[in-house]
C-alpha cells in the first residue's frame, strides 16, 4: 500500500474549508429535528447503539471524511489487518488480535503457522485450566483447592484482565459456589503484592506471570518476590503447583518452575494492548468463568465482522474514528474524555488509555516522514457520576474543550437498583444534552454548549456486549491510524524509557553519581538517612 501525507489529499483541503463553514453553526440548531438527525447519525449492532447525533458534524462532513478515508486506502488497510499482512511495518509483524476471537474460523498462515489452529489449541488449554482452578480440581502442593489467584503483569498483561474481571465478575458468581478471589499486581514498589498476599494462604495460592519475554522488569521483580514469599512455606520442589505463566520464553519458565500444563503461548503478532483476547486473559477467565469469557470473545468477533463488512455510513468504529480525526484536526479538540455511567465500567478509561494513547502517540508516519498535523488526542476519564462532582464543570464551561464519550447500560446490575440506575441514565443524558445545547443566558450561568459527544448505549452489561464495545474502540483506533498514516502497533518511545531506567537503576545501586541527573544525588542522599 502507498503511504502518503493525509494533509496533502484533496479531501483534507475540502474538510478544512468545510470546518470554517461549520464553525458558524451551533449543535442546538442541528438537534432541533431530533428524529431525522438520529436516523442519520445513529448506528446499532446487536445490543449496542452508537449515537453520533451530538457530533459537530453534518451529513456533508461524513461524506468528506469518507472521501478522506478512501484516499488513505482504509478498505485495503482493513483487509490487510484481517489477512495477516505486516501492518506493523516498523517491526515487520502482523497484528492478528482479531484471530484470537474468530470462533474457530480458519485463520491466515503467518511464518508457516496456521493461526486459526494455534489459537484454537491455546484457547482450549487455558480455558480448561481456568475451569480447573474455578471448580477446585486443580490444587496447590498440599492438595488444597486454589482460593487466591494473583495475576502478575503490567500494561496489556494487567489492564485488560483487571478491567474485565471487575466489570464481569458478578456474571461468573451466580451460584453459591466459593470461587477463587482474583487479584492483580502491576506496581513495582511492592505495595500491591503485599496487599494481595495479606490474607493469602501459600498452600492455596496460585500466581499467574504474564510476560511475553519473561523479562519485563516490573513483572519479574514481583514474580521473584512472590516466589520468595511462597518458598517460606512451600518446598522449592513444589513451587510448580503454585505458578502458571503466559510467555514465549520456555527456558525462563523452566528455570522458574512453571509446569508444562500451566504455561500458555503468546505470539509476536499479539500486541500487549490487544492481548486480553489471548491467554493473557486466563486470570479474567478464572474470575468470570470460561463460558462468560467465550461470550466476550464472541462479542468482539461480532464487532470484527461489523467493522469489515458494513459500509461507512453504518459502520460504528469507522464513524467514531473518522469523527475523532475531524474533531482533532479540524475542530482543534485534542482531548477525549470517556465517562461510563455504570459503576462496573469505572476502570474502562484506564484500559482505553493504553489502547488509544500508545497506539496513536506517534509523530512519524509509516513511511518515516514526520507528521505535520496533530495525531492522537489525550484520553482520560472516570465514572460519570463521580465526574459530575469533579471535572465535569471544566467540560461544560472551561476555556478549553474536549470531545466526550458517554457510555451507559439501559438495564442495570440488579433489579432492586432499577430506580437509581434510571437516575444515573437520566444524569448521563442530561450531561450530554447540556454539553451540546448549552444554556443561552447572560453571565455566570451562561453555558456555551456546542461541545461534541458520542453516546454509546448497551442494553445491559453482558460479556458479549462488553466484547463488542472493546473491539469497537480497537477498530476506531485503527481507523484513526490509517487516516493519519501512522503505525498503531509499535511503541518505541516508551521502550526507550525502559532501557534508560535499567541503566539508572544499576548506577543508583552502585551509588555512582557521575552519570546520573543532578536530582538523583538527592535521592541517593535521602536513601542513606
Amino acid at each position: 500500500m502507498e503511504h502518503k501525507d493525509p494533509s496533502q489529499t484533496v479531501a483534507w483541503g475540502l474538510l478544512r474549508e468545510h470546518a470554517r463553514a461549520v464553525s458558524a453553526a451551533h449543535l442546538r440548531d442541528w438537534l432541533s429535528d431530533g428524529a431525522q438527525r438520529y436516523g442519520q447519525f445513529a448506528v446499532s449492532e446487536g445490543e449496542l447503539i452508537a449515537d453520533f447525533t451530538r457530533a459537530r458534524a453534518t451529513p456533508e462532513t461524513l461524506t468528506l471524511l469518507s472521501q478522506l478515508a478512501d484516499e488513505m486506502q482504509l478498505d485495503a488497510c482493513v483487509a490487510a489487518l484481517f489477512s495477516g499482512e505486516l501492518v506493523n511495518n516498523t517491526e515487520g509483524r502482523a497484528a492478528l488480535h482479531t484471530s484470537l476471537r474468530a470462533s474457530g474460523a480458519q485463520g491466515p498462515i503467518v511464518a508457516g503457522m496456521d493461526v486459526g489452529r494455534a489459537v484454537s489449541d491455546a484457547q482450549a488449554k487455558y480455558l480448561r485450566f481456568a475451569e480447573s482452578v474455578r471448580d477446585g480440581s486443580r490444587t496447590g502442593s498440599s492438595g488444597k483447592s486454589i482460593k487466591t489467584v494473583i495475576n502478575i503483569g503490567i500494561g496489556g498483561s494487567d489492564l485488560g484482565p483487571r478491567f474485565i474481571s471487575a466489570a464481569l465478575s458478578a456474571k461468573g458468581t451466580a451460584s453459591s459456589r466459593d470461587y477463587p478471589t482474583v487479584h492483580f499486581v502491576a506496581g513495582l514498589d511492592g505495595q500491591e503484592l503485599r496487599a494481595a498476599l495479606a490474607d493469602a494462604d501459600p498452600a492455596s495460592t496460585l500466581f499467574i506471570i504474564c510476560s511475553k519475554t519473561f523479562t519485563t522488569l516490573e513483572t519479574i521483580a514481583n514474580a521473584n518476590a512472590a516466589r520468595a514469599w511462597l518458598t517460606r512455606s512451600v518446598s522449592p520442589a513444589d513451587v510448580h503447583f503454585h505458578f502458571a505463566a503466559v510467555s514465549v520464553n520456555s527456558g525462563a519458565m523452566d528455570a522458574f518452575g512453571v509446569a508444562d500444563d500451566a504455561r500458555f503461548p503468546l505470539w509476536d503478532w499479539v500486541g500487549g494492548r490487544y492481548s486480553v483476547w489471548s491467554p493473557v486473559g486466563v486470570a479474567a477467565a478464572i474470575a468470570i468463568g470460561a463460558d462468560a469469557y467465550r461470550e466476550l470473545l464472541h462479542g468482539a468477533s461480532v464487532m470484527d465482522e461489523h467493522f469489515r463488512s458494513r459500509p461507512v455510513n453504518s459502520n460504528m468504529p469507522v464513524l467514531h474514528g473518522m469523527l475523532a480525526v475531524w474533531q482533532q484536526n479540524f475542530l482543534g479538540l485534542d482531548q477525549h474524555v470517556v465517562l461510563p455511567y455504570d459503576q462496573r465500567l469505572t476502570t474502562l478509561p484506564d484500559y482505553l488509555q493504553q489502547l488509544w494513547m500508545e497506539s496513536l502517540g506517534k509523530t512519524v508516519r509509516c513511511d518515516g516522514a514526520a507528521v505535520k498535523y496533530a495525531t492522537g488526542a489525550s484520553l482520560w476519564g472516570n465514572n460519570g457520576s463521580s465526574a459530575q462532582h469533579s471535572f465535569a464543570q471544566w467540560l461544560h464551561q472551561g476555556a478549553a474543550s474536549a470531545s466526550v464519550d458517554y457510555i451507559g447500560t439501559a438495564v442495570g446490575a440488579h433489579p432492586d437498583d432499577a430506580d437509581v440506575h434510571l437516575q444515573s441514565l437520566s444524569n448521563m443524558l442530561a450531561q450530554a444534552e447540556v454539553l451540546a445545547r448549552g444554556h443561552d443566558v447572560a453571565g455566570h450561568k451562561g453555558h456555551p454548549g456546542n461541545r461534541p459527544s458520542t453516546l454509546l448505549l448497551l442494553k445491559e452489561l453482558t460479556p458479549c456486549n462488553l466484547g463488542m464495545l472493546l473491539a469497537f474502540y480497537e477498530h476506531s483506533v485503527y481507523v484513526q491510524s490509517v487516516i493519519w498514516g501512522i503505525n498503531a502497533f509499535d511503541q518505541f518511545g516508551v521502550e526507550r524509557g525502559k532501557q534508560i531506567a535499567g541503566d539508572y537503576a544499576a548506577l543508583m545501586a552502585q551509588q555512582d553519581e557521575s552519570q546520573l541527573p543532578p536530582v538523583a544525588r538527592q535521592i541517593l542522599n535521602w536513601r542513606k538517612m
